[in-house]
């Protein structure tokens, strides 16, 4: 697996020093949405699984408890949306897209 990092692709946001919070190593859950998702964007489990593994940086999204993943697939910014449960200490995927210019 090779990573396209979000540096190469010239973003001011880019940075290689992330500290990853402790929801990061949790066990992923797929959401139904995400799922479909999947079909429509044309992207595997082992295709996001590896987008995680090239994430390069993370944020709040605007719903309260979720997060906003920066990443690349096919030399595309990605984002992938996560909500960590803390109950049951799983990242649960709600969803993935390209990151449209």
């Amino acid at each position: 697996m090779t990573c396209a990092r979000l540096g190469q692709l010239a973003r001011p946001w880019y940075c290689p020093q992330v500290r990853w919070p402790d929801w990061w190593e949790w066990e992923l859950e797929l959401t139904p949405h995400v799922e479909r998702r999947m079909e429509i964007r044309d992207f595997s489990e082992v295709n996001l699984r590896d987008m995680l593994q090239c994430a390069v940086g993370y944020r709040p999204d605007f719903v309260e408890g979720r997060y906003l993943i920066e990443t690349t697939f096919r030399n595309r910014r990605w984002e992938v949306i996560v909500e960590p449960d803390e109950i049951d200490h799983l990242l649960v995927i709600v969803t993935a897209y390209k990151v449209e210019s």
